[in-house]
């Protein structure tokens, strides 16, 4: 079984920056590739970034890129969500996932989803 969970959301204002965190544990070796997804108000769930575990790819959604970056820390087994000039159209509830796959882009090909943080960019 794997657990993921995210800190870091909360309100910014236009512009500001945020980071995100997502802890992972328990069977994580079976995890080839994590990625954050976000989710707003009556719209669907939304890709935003991923990384393979091993490092060897790594995607980011053209609606941020340049403006967010996706780490991990495998020591820690942390993954991380760096967001920066953020926009009112970034408000969302980010989730953290994992798949078994090397690619993680649809989120019906994630296996372990965490359970939100809410981001909220407004002045």
């Amino acid at each position: 079984q794997v657990q993921l969970v995210e800190s870091g959301g909360g309100l910014v204002q236009p512009g500001g920056s945020l980071r995100l965190s997502c802890a992972a544990s328990g069977s994580i070796s079976s995890i080839k590739t994590m990625a954050w997804f976000r989710q707003a108000p009556g719209k669907e769930r939304e890709f935003v970034a991923s990384y393979t575990w091993n490092g060897s790819s790594t995607y980011v959604a053209d609606s941020v890129k340049g403006r967010f970056t996706i780490s991990r820390d495998n020591a820690k087994r942390m993954v991380y969500l760096e967001m920066a000039s953020l926009k009112p159209e970034d408000t969302a509830v980010y989730y953290c996932a994992g798949s078994r796959y090397y690619s993680l882009v649809y989120y019906n090909s994630a296996h372990y989803w965490g359970q939100g943080t809410q981001v909220t960019v407004s002045s």
